[in-house]
């Protein structure tokens, strides 16, 4: 079973066979999560919101065809689970203003090991959280979830080319902002 690919997986969930989608669960759930944690959720709401992404996977098991990385159509609907979430949070002010830097151990990322190392950890952190939205999770997706430029297009609905040049021009704002506030 651990050697179906989650392309095989997601299409015997789409036929019927909602056990499996149990393993694909158990296969991306990490993922999710730092992935939710990473764009500063905290690790409850960032629990609750990989939930949300697997009854999303579920609901619309319908509309997925097969064709593409499985990851992408997956990280899509988290996109949207993420968007969702804020909008009603926004709109019902629920407080989610727990900085990840607050919680230790729950998350072992590294977004580049030229900046990042332990006197700067925290300085790209900030620079990551001044970042636009569109910019840091596009960060998100490259270097703490290590997706291949071709599925980080197909999340955005681009081509790869562009998904690069995005990417490189989010990193380059992150380094001059994290240049400012290392000289502040």
């Amino acid at each position: 079973m651990q050697d179906l690919t989650d392309n095989t997986l997601m299409l015997k969930v789409k036929n019927g066979d909602l056990d499996k989608l149990g393993l694909l669960y158990e296969r991306h759930k990490k993922k999710l999560f730092g992935f939710f944690y990473n764009l500063g959720n905290n690790p409850s709401v960032s629990e609750d919101l990989v939930q949300n992404v697997f009854v999303r996977i579920l609901k619309y098991k319908g509309s997925y065809s097969g064709e593409g990385i499985f990851a992408a159509w997956m990280f899509s609907m988290a996109r949207n689970v993420h968007y969702d979430y804020h909008k009603k949070s926004s709109s019902q002010k629920i407080s989610r203003n727990i900085s990840p830097e607050d919680i230790k151990g729950k998350a072992e990322d590294y977004l580049n090991d030229a900046i990042e190392t332990d006197g700067n950890k925290a300085l790209v952190k900030q620079a990551l959280e001044m970042l636009p939205k569109e910019k840091k999770e596009l960060l998100v997706l490259s270097k703490y979830r290590e997706l291949k430029f071709s599925e980080i297009a197909e999340i955005i609905g681009c081509t790869e080319g562009t998904a690069k040049v995005r990417v490189h021009r989010a990193l380059k704002e992150l380094r001059t902002i994290f240049l400012q506030l290392e000289i502040v």
